[in-house]
């Protein structure tokens, strides 16, 4: 009965070291799953971070586009206007020459006519 005893305890002893064994192991495996969901933590904080910073970047653009935008219809409106300017500045031109030209003829045959007089 003591030899049994013995043995009895001899294996409890065995179990009780592979029960702390397994433990320690399982522990350390936490251990481990901590420190890698800490990290994990740490770098879906950053991404998180550099997403926001993405966020507010694309929305200073949007601002930038749309003030772009309007900058771009009021150079296309001053465009607009001076190209009907110059047509106009043209068209005056063109009834200057004509003027001009009508002034030449007249001149010259008023020249000879004084000059023979």
């Amino acid at each position: 009965l003591q030899q049994q005893a013995e043995l009895t305890c001899r294996q409890l002893v065995r179990t009780q070291e592979e029960h702390e064994q397994l433990l320690q192991a399982a522990v350390e495996q936490a251990e481990g799953l901590e420190q890698s969901l800490r990290t994990a933590e740490a770098v879906l904080a950053e991404r998180a971070a550099q997403l926001r910073d993405a966020q507010a970047q694309l929305s200073r653009n949007k601002v930038l586009i749309e003030d772009l935008r309007g900058e771009n219809r009021r150079f296309a409106m001053a465009l607009q206007a001076a190209e009907l300017k110059q047509k106009s500045m043209e068209e005056k031109n063109q009834l200057l020459e004509e003027q001009a030209s009508a002034l030449k003829q007249l001149i010259g045959k008023i020249t000879p006519a004084s000059l023979s007089g």
